[in-house]
């Protein structure tokens, strides 16, 4: 081999992926991922904007307040099952002392028979636990006296009482649980969804709580100040009931509560109306049939206005398109406009 051979630089190899083809196959895999990259950004949901998260978080409190009313119908329920009950097993246990005293006569004919001469079939009859049976041979009948007879009948009538009363009251105290039970359902219920509203404003940057206030704060009138006052046209009752309800106001909502320091919405209505000296039920559901129902044009000042398909809210009438209502969980009672929710009914009471 020569010098120069022995010089002579290496020609480099051309490697198979520098070749056409390979180019093309490098620029069709850029290609799809920039597609993909592209899909991907294209796929990603949008900010959603104040007003949106807003109302979202009404909806969670339109359910929270939904199932805070369904609660509410659960206890009440709860409570005049629990009092019922409470009647029966009295009536048990009065059933149970007649009974026994039943019992004591047929015992003290037993024990005057077996001083006589011994425990024969009379006196088996008498201290049988079925003397029925016993009456229906006619032969045992004929051998009793008929005092001995008025006493086994009245047992007999004593001991078919209390099995009866004993009967209803095991009823009455299973219907108890079930209404506990349902009860918890719901008041589980309500919590949720109040923590899944809270938890969606939670996530938010200051700025934006401060625009969903803003947004809180539109929705109600211009009766919230300290030196507001009501001055009319409500007369007599309904006045009343409007001065009481205007005198809680900032006065926290909390499911379930008839006050004096919180309220929920028909807990507030119920309470002011009984300040006026009406009496009317506990929930929205039962409040809409408390009064004379009247139209959305016919409305009054202290007429009781009712929101949403389902009946889940209620409010006292000011005029004016306003209303005085303790408006959701984490809300205060407040005078707001009526027409940030939809009307579903109306009732006048006074």
């Amino acid at each position: 081999m020569s010098a120069l051979a022995s010089h002579r630089k290496p020609r480099p190899r051309i490697l198979a992926s520098t070749g056409p083809r390979a180019m093309v196959g490098l620029t069709t895999v850029a290609l799809a991922t920039v597609t993909l990259l592209s899909e991907s950004a294209s796929a990603a949901p949008a900010k959603p904007s104040i007003t949106e998260v807003k109302a979202q978080i009404d909806d969670l409190r339109e359910k929270a307040e939904v199932a805070t009313e369904h609660a509410n119908a659960a206890k009440e329920k709860t409570d005049q099952q629990r009092a019922k009950s409470d009647l029966l097993l009295a009536e048990v246990a009065k059933k149970t002392q007649k009974l026994n005293e039943a019992r004591e006569t047929l015992g003290q004919f037993a024990a005057a028979q077996y001083r006589e001469g011994g425990v024969d079939q009379t006196t088996a009859l008498l201290l049988s636990d079925n003397p029925e049976k016993f009456l229906e041979q006619s032969h045992l009948v004929d051998r009793v006296s008929a005092t001995q007879e008025e006493a086994i009948k009245e047992f007999r009538t004593q001991q078919a009482a209390a099995t009866t009363e004993r009967t209803k009251a095991a009823a009455s105290v299973a219907d108890l649980a079930a209404a506990q039970t349902k009860l918890a359902t719901e008041k589980k219920n309500a919590a949720a969804k109040l923590a899944d509203a809270q938890k969606l404003l939670s996530s938010l940057t200051a700025e934006e709580q401060k625009k969903v206030k803003q947004l809180d704060t539109q929705q109600s009138g211009s009766g919230n100040s300290a030196a507001y006052t009501y001055n009319g046209p409500a007369s007599g009752r309904a006045a009343q009931a409007i001065s009481f309800a205007l005198a809680q106001r900032g006065k926290p909502y909390v499911s379930g509560a008839t006050g004096p320091n919180s309220y929920d919405c028909s807990g507030l209505t119920q309470a002011a109306y009984r300040s006026a000296g009406i009496s009317i039920s506990r929930t929205t559901y039962t409040q809409i049939n408390d009064g004379q129902r009247v139209s959305q044009s016919a409305l009054r000042p202290g007429d009781l206005v009712f929101f949403y398909s389902g009946i889940s809210h209620v409010a006292i009438y000011l005029g004016n398109g306003e209303i005085v209502h303790a408006p959701h969980p984490g809300g205060v009672v407040e005078v707001g406009k009526m027409s940030w929710m939809p009307f579903a009914g109306a009732v006048r009471l006074a």
